[in-house]
Formats: C-alpha cells, sequence, structure tokens
C-alpha cells in the first residue's frame, strides 16, 4: 500500500489495529468481548489517497474473505465502502499472515445470498443489521491478488 498511513479516528479501531500490528496478529485478534475472530483490511482511501486499516470480521469462504459493510446497521455505509469500490487492491491480515488481495463488490443475487448466509453463520447479529437500516449491506468478496 502506497501514502501515508492515517489511523482512525475512533479510538477502539486504531487500538486494536495497533495491539494487532505489534503483536504479529496474536493479540486483538477478536471483535472487542465477542471472542469472534477478525481480520485486518489495509485499504487505500478514496478521498486522501492515503493507507487506512479496518478490523473487520473474519468471514472465509475457500482461500476468500467475504467483507461485510454493516456498520452495526447503521443508515449509511462505512467509509471503508467507498474505498473499497474506488481502490480494490487491499492486503488481508489474518493473524500472522498478509496477504494482497483484490476485492469487488458482490452482485449477482445468488452469489450475495450464499455469501450473506456464509457471513451471518460467523456472525449472526449481521441478520438484526440489516433488519435495523433500509440500506443494503454492502458485500464484498476479497479474493487472492
Amino acid at each position: 500500500m502506497s501514502g501515508d498511513y492515517i489511523p482512525s479516528p475512533q479510538d477502539w479501531v486504531r487500538e486494536q489495529v495497533e495491539q494487532y500490528e505489534a503483536s504479529n496478529g496474536t493479540q486483538a485478534t477478536t471483535l472487542r468481548e465477542s471472542g469472534l475472530p477478525v481480520v485486518i483490511v489495509t485499504n487505500v482511501g478514496n478521498k486522501t489517497g492515503a493507507t487506512r486499516k479496518t478490523p473487520l470480521m473474519r468471514v472465509k469462504d475457500g482461500s476468500n474473505y467475504v467483507l461485510v459493510g454493516s456498520v452495526g446497521g447503521a443508515p449509511k455505509n462505512p467509509v471503508w465502502v467507498y474505498n473499497l469500490r474506488a481502490n480494490p487492491q487491499v492486503e488481508v491480515r489474518d493473524g500472522q499472515d498478509v496477504m494482497p488481495m483484490r476485492v469487488r463488490e458482490v452482485a449477482d443475487s445468488a452469489e450475495r445470498s450464499r455469501l450473506w448466509a456464509i457471513a451471518v453463520q460467523a456472525y449472526p447479529p449481521y441478520e438484526e443489521y440489516q433488519q435495523r437500516t433500509t440500506r443494503k449491506i454492502p458485500v464484498f468478496v476479497a479474493e487472492p491478488a
């Protein structure tokens, strides 16, 4: 990733990324107290060109990762969704493994339904998040570059 790194303005996100990376993927690897695993997605800001890092739920589909833009069912998409739409080259850190990947937003309804079911199985609150919002929560798939 090129561009200066700009940490998240959200304390918990910034702290989790710092701990995850400082430990080489052995600490801060779960979503807060949930015990459920996260990955760190490094992407390029669509407006700044800066490097951004976001912890997201670890949802696997074979060698691919499913990235869900839920932001807890908020009315607006998380900023990283716009970053991925503009710049599909990312790195995914899963524990100690760091992989260059290319993302695409899932448009096909059958593929989206299949991946959504995998995501909900990995993190059941996604279903509730979709019910909370009128927007269709974006689903991306990150594939090995």
